[in-house]
């Protein structure tokens, strides 16, 4: 009788497990801000991971400017709503990151992705630094050769994957570019007239300039639009990352070679894939996250824990136009 009661008491124990997996969870999603291409692609990814598992009520709302006070108050709303994943692209990682610990001392999980935090759970990384950094600067010493001035665009002066990314495109120039030489780095601040205006800035206080690097999806089609006006398409190379869609005129038109990219339609559904498992069993160094587009390794890092998505991806005349998003 014992066994039987004790075989009946493990069966209730599994089915109850069964049914806390599948209970609903609401992820609130707040991006660095909304309304363009490269954070509209990230929602369609999240979207459609959470309608694949069915058991996911998806929240995906932040700021219109990419500015770290909006993403805070976004953040507080999130915690007063009780939500279960709290799942940001940061705009500054030490600023957000006493938030996020209210957050995480409230029981709420925290994913970071895009762009990392200084506090979370775990961090779905687009690719790594040092790999989106040696395809950046790879790319500019193909276009314009190994010796040189070349300057960069990048969004705010305090963007964690941005910085990250100077910091191996520098170690890269010292390695295998020395000739290459970096005469000034300007901020955006995602907007990209102000792309526009630094990049003209740039291109009048180096005329000898023969590169600019772009680091968002908002400054590269504003450093190339300044390029195109002043007459000097396929004589100062734009490397930089955005949206094939955002990018396409201008390689249509000589102004750009290439765009350095992930899928950030990939992006938006592995961070929800993550959310859910982290939800419902933890994540430790090892497991593997299925979903129906791969399976991705949980690893150990200085923080916390990391997923990989991959290696950057080079769109190029050749293949740009196989891409809408």
């Amino acid at each position: 009788m014992k066994v039987v009661r004790s075989a009946v008491a493990v069966l209730a124990m599994l089915l109850l497990s069964a049914a806390f997996a599948q209970k609903q969870i609401t992820i609130y999603m707040i991006p660095k801000l909304v309304g363009i291409d490269y954070f509209n692609a990230t929602k369609q990814g999240a979207e459609e991971a959470a309608k694949e598992l069915g058991n996911v009520k998806l929240i995906y709302d932040g700021p219109t400017e990419g500015r770290v006070d909006k993403q805070i108050e976004f953040v507080e709303n999130a915690i007063t709503a009780k939500v279960d994943v709290i799942s940001i692209a940061s705009n500054d990682p030490v600023a957000i990151a006493p938030v996020l610990e209210k957050a995480r001392k409230a029981g709420i999980k925290v994913v970071t992705w895009d762009a990392d935090a200084n506090s979370r759970d775990v961090f779905v990384n687009q690719a790594t630094f040092e790999g989106i950094g040696k395809a950046l600067a790879d790319q500019m010493a193909k276009e314009v050769g190994k010796t040189g001035e070349v300057a960069i665009v990048t969004s705010s002066l305090t963007a964690p994957n941005q910085n990250a990314w100077i910091k191996a495109m520098k170690d890269v120039l010292a390695k295998s570019y020395p000739g290459l030489k970096i005469v000034g780095t300007k901020p955006s601040e995602e907007d990209q007239q102000l792309a526009f205006k630094v990049t003209q800035d740039l291109i009048k206080a180096y005329p000898n300039l023969k590169g600019v690097w772009a680091l968002s999806s908002v400054a590269f089609p504003g450093a190339a639009e300044a390029v195109k006006q002043a007459g000097k398409a396929g004589k100062i190379a734009v490397v930089g990352l955005s949206t094939p869609n955002q990018m396409k005129p201008f390689m249509k038109d000589g102004v750009i070679k290439s765009v350095v990219l992930w899928n950030p339609v990939d992006l938006g559904y592995l961070s929800v894939y993550a959310a859910r498992q982290l939800v419902d069993k933890g994540l430790k160094p090892g497991d593997k996250v299925v979903t129906k587009r791969g399976t991705f390794t949980v690893q150990k890092d200085k923080i916390s824990l990391q997923i990989l998505l991959g290696p950057p991806f080079i769109f190029t005349p050749q293949n740009i136009d196989k891409f809408n998003f």
